[in-house]
């Protein structure tokens, strides 16, 4: 009788990183954006912040396969259509524009869905890409 491996043997090891989590958290959100979220998600749910930046940060964002331009792409049109994540798609425009995305290239994101994901959603989306993109031209001015 033959026995199966067990499935811990089966599976592709994961990789996570979390010194690597850091440093590409680091190189995607500034540090208010940083200072925004995570302190306050520490106090009300401790450690959930470092298991995002690890799993996310330091596993997700670390395979291969896709650019970070298109993962941005990606993030922007998911946080899109999901809808009344105007915090998170705040963030990821200007992790998006970090990246080296141009301005027309992020409204175009919106423009390009509005057909998948309806006009409404679009609109919100490029309310807040207008605002967040003020936002990013002020603090370079600044």
């Amino acid at each position: 009788m033959a026995t199966n491996p067990a499935l811990s043997e089966q599976l592709t090891q994961t990789r996570l990183d979390r010194d690597e989590g850091y440093r590409m958290l680091n190189l995607l959100q500034d540090e208010a954006t940083q200072r925004a979220t995570l302190p306050g998600l520490e106090q009300i749910a401790p450690g959930y912040a470092d298991w995002i930046i690890t799993t996310l940060f330091g596993g997700t964002y670390l395979r291969e396969g896709l650019s970070l331009r298109d993962r941005q792409l990606v993030n922007l049109a998911a946080l899109t259509a999901l809808g009344g994540v105007d915090p998170q798609l705040t963030g990821h425009i200007k992790t998006g524009l970090r990246i080296g995305m141009t301005r027309q290239q992020i409204v175009e994101v919106f423009v390009h869905l509005a057909p998948y994901i309806g006009v409404p959603k679009a609109l919100a989306g490029l309310r807040v890409a207008a605002a967040a993109l003020a936002d990013a031209e002020q603090g370079s001015a600044g």
